[in-house]
């Protein structure tokens, strides 16, 4: 049995991917995947995901540069999210910051930015 038949995909196929800088742990990133995604991701050595927006595969980095190398995939105990552990190359965020989280949000309900733009 392969550990993709204990993945539990939602109704349109697909599972939660958190994507985490595997030296420091920074959370990078969410994106969707499914079962044709998480076989090319091991199988390329690079994160594949599934645009629920355009309704197609993309490759992280493919038009940016940007591309994330898969050192490890790991699910949690429900089979429900992944895990992929990378070492990223530039921002992974569309926006170009390090990471998608790059607003904190106060008590208030207020924000602030917490950290810089890449330097393209």
């Amino acid at each position: 049995m392969s550990f993709i038949d204990l993945l539990k995909f939602n109704a349109d196929g697909l599972i939660p991917a958190i994507v985490q800088d595997a030296q420091n742990g920074q959370v990078l990133m969410m994106a969707w995947m499914n079962k044709e995604s998480v076989q090319r991701t091991l199988k390329e050595g690079h994160t594949v995901f599934w645009s629920r927006s355009r309704k197609k595969y993309w490759v992280k980095g493919e038009t940016s540069g940007h591309f994330q190398k898969v050192v490890s995939l790991a699910f949690d105990c429900d089979g429900d999210t992944l895990l992929v552990k990378v070492e990223q190359t530039g921002a992974a965020c569309h926006e170009n910051y390090k990471s998608c989280f790059f607003r904190t949000v106060n008590p208030d309900g207020t924000f602030f930015i917490n950290s810089e733009k890449i330097k393209e």
